[in-house]
């Protein structure tokens, strides 16, 4: 593969591709063990009028779970996502989504996230989800697009 390609390939992510025009384009930051990612709302990101769609949020707290296991070191996919909607949120908010590994068992991993606005901190959603490390092929493949090296939060 490529160079070319995997830049291609890493940079089309919805979540925090930069090469995706229709994605969200996060910057992932870490402290301790906690990853977080801020975001503004597009129009475009609306649901009820003034309001974020619901499985656009889903998809915001499901990548920075997603990034939690980039930071435990392991590559896992979404089995099974739990969100609850605490307030409605709203286009105009700035908004923090932060998320940890909150457990291992075997090839599960469990991860929790919230979505707050900045500004204030309030809880708008919160969600728990169980991942499932990727079979041992898939791993290669996704480390050879990636580079783990370059991931974030290493020591």
């Amino acid at each position: 593969m490529t160079l070319e390609d995997r830049v291609r390939l890493a940079n089309y992510c919805f979540g925090c591709g930069q090469m995706n025009p229709s994605g969200f384009h996060l910057n992932v930051e870490v402290e301790g063990n906690i990853v977080r990612a801020r975001y503004h709302p597009r129009p475009e990101d609306q649901g009820f009028p003034g309001t974020m769609h619901g499985g656009l949020i889903s998809a915001l707290l499901d990548e920075v779970m997603g990034w939690a296991m980039v930071k435990a070191e392991v590559w896992a996919v979404t089995a099974r996502m739990e969100t609850r909607f605490r307030r409605p949120v709203p286009l105009t908010a700035a908004l923090r989504a932060e998320a940890s590994v909150e457990q291992r068992r075997g090839r599960a991993l469990t991860a929790r996230a919230r979505l707050l606005d900045d500004a204030t901190g309030q809880l708008l959603v919160e969600s728990d989800a169980v991942f499932m490390r990727v079979a041992p092929e898939e791993h290669e493949r996704l480390t050879a697009i990636y580079q783990p090296e370059n991931w974030i939060g290493r020591d």
